[in-house]
């Protein structure tokens, strides 16, 4: 069985991804790593060099801000990125520069690509999300945080990237997938308050129109995180080792009260029949799981 991995990014160092950390949690699990590294205003590039392994495989490509209507851009570009991996791969396991997968999911992961790799109607396996929020200690737990996306797809070249990359789609329809328990660790909202508020403005022009960019550029000096979510709980597990360090050098502090719920009358009776059953009514799914 052959893996392949496949990440893509755009100025990791202004927007302090932590995409070093997503690259070395996945090459234990495969057999190379494409990295696409868009056109930067940061040394993105000696970044990723930076990083001693010898399966992985940097190739360039140029962002084009015309297709920035609802983050298309991000679809495309990971498509790019797919069509580097190598034929012979029979799994493509594809990384957001934000996620990251603790070291304990290996065995999971590993053993179910293995036992579906000659299931050819199996075309993709779902992750289960832990979502970070604000620092590494708070977890967003309403149904603001999708719950379950698709990491790992076969080497299928008509399986395509969706909308925002968040997905992935074959000839116009959802993908067929068995869900595993293993989690992806999302940090994409673990930042400074500077330093969020900073890469919404990085990104917006990949996202808004001209009107709503202006408008973000022009707004204070710190991202407000209580303001800005729904509903927390504290983290009680373990980060995975490639984030020790990073954790280790946090330099900022934000106390969130996680005892405060602000939800409509609709998300509050949702968020509480979710808690008691374990089951997320009238969810919207990117994906069909095969029973």
């Amino acid at each position: 069985m052959k893996i392949s991995g496949f990440i893509i990014i755009r100025n990791a160092v202004i927007n302090d991804y932590p995409v070093t950390e997503a690259i070395r949690s996945v090459l234990p699990m495969v057999d190379e790593m494409i990295v696409s590294i868009g056109n930067c205003e940061d040394d993105t590039l000696g970044l990723i060099q930076s990083i001693a392994s010898d399966k992985i495989k940097i190739v360039h490509s140029v962002w084009d801000p015309a297709l920035r209507k609802g983050g298309e851009v991000l679809a495309v570009e990971t498509n790019k990125a797919f069509a580097h991996i190598s034929p012979d791969s029979d799994w493509a396991f594809y990384i957001q520069a934000d996620e990251v997968v603790h070291e304990k999911y290996y065995p999971v992961i590993l053993e179910a690509a293995k036992k579906y790799k000659d299931q050819k109607e199996v075309e993709g396996l779902l992750f289960k999300y832990t979502h970070f929020y604000g620092t590494y200690n708070y977890v967003g737990d309403s149904r603001r945080w999708y719950n379950r996306e698709i990491r790992l797809i076969r080497n299928d070249k008509s399986i395509y990237s969706y909308k925002d990359a968040q997905g992935f789609r074959k000839d116009g329809r959802k993908l067929l997938v068995k869900p595993i328990d293993a989690y992806i660790y999302h940090y994409g909202w673990v930042k400074s308050p500077k330093q969020m508020l900073q890469k919404q403005k990085n990104l917006g022009k990949f996202w808004r129109n001209d009107e709503e960019w202006a408008q973000l550029l022009s707004s204070a000096d710190f991202w407000d995180f209580n303001n800005d979510f729904d509903s927390l709980v504290k983290f009680t597990g373990t980060h995975p080792a490639v984030m020790q360090e990073r954790i280790k050098n946090q330099n900022w502090q934000i106390e969130l009260d996680v005892s405060r719920k602000r939800f409509s009358f609709k998300n509050r009776l949702l968020y509480y029949v979710e808690k008691a059953t374990g089951k997320r009514l009238f969810d919207y799914k990117n994906y069909k799981i095969l029973r």
